[in-house]
């Protein structure tokens, strides 16, 4: 099954974003949720580890806001709103994962990035590691409607056609670190006429575990040049 493009997955898949998630979620806090903080701070706000574990956990991010880290749904209705602005503002560094920007060179076919993170964030990064060149849709959570959000299909499908213009018979290849990236690409195969033309890869370098989800996908790996050898070895 020959690719058409591979689409990426952001935090948790091309970046390890937790340390800046961390701190963005620390200030949304002070502002919408002062009572979760300094010594009531979430759990799972206190570590890189406990963050994976409630990250992997959760449904999707409103989720993680209102199960995992106590928000009312009120509190994290506003909380969604203030991610962008306070998202920009933060400086703190992300990195690649190690082996990403050798894989992504590697890859001959058209790239996207289909994320909950902000398009102009993700922009940025791409540029500081002379990637963006390899990309040619970034869609972000500021770029759709808000009841559109991942697991909706609705991002997938805006970066294909801003790739291909046309976009039925594509296969399609989507990388992700979440039960919920998995669904995505599920909605997504759906929306095009559900042909299983949209394969599902989790990455389990930071931290996924798919044992137990609904959705699984067609492969795991664990090193992000496993990559090269799939769509070597299915094309």
């Amino acid at each position: 099954m020959k690719a058409d493009a591979v689409l990426w997955d952001y935090d948790g898949t091309l970046v390890n974003s937790v340390p800046k998630n961390i701190e963005i979620t620390k200030q949304i806090l002070a502002w919408v949720a002062p009572r979760l903080t300094e010594e009531n701070l979430p759990a799972y706000l206190k570590s890189e580890a406990s963050y994976h574990i409630a990250n992997h956990k959760a449904k999707n991010w409103q989720d993680l806001y209102v199960n995992f880290y106590g928000l009312s749904e009120k509190e994290m209705l506003l909380a969604g709103t203030l991610w962008t602005e306070f998202q920009l503002k933060n400086t703190t560094p992300v990195e690649l994962f190690p082996g990403i920007k050798k894989t992504i060179n590697q890859i001959n076919l058209p790239q996207g990035v289909c994320s909950q993170n902000s398009s102009e964030n993700i922009n940025r990064v791409l540029k500081v590691n002379n990637l963006n060149h390899k990309f040619h849709s970034v869609v972000g959570y500021d770029d759709i409607p808000e009841n559109e959000q991942k697991p909706f299909p609705y991002s997938g499908l805006r970066c294909l056609e801003q790739i291909f213009g046309e976009i039925t018979g594509k296969t399609v290849y989507y990388i992700g670190d979440h039960e919920g990236d998995v669904e995505f690409a599920r909605n997504i195969d759906e929306a095009l006429g559900g042909r299983k033309k949209v394969i599902s890869i989790v990455v389990k370098y930071s931290g996924a575990d798919p044992r137990h989800w609904k959705y699984q996908p067609d492969f795991e790996i664990k090193k992000p040049q496993e990559i090269l050898e799939i769509l070597k070895n299915n094309s």
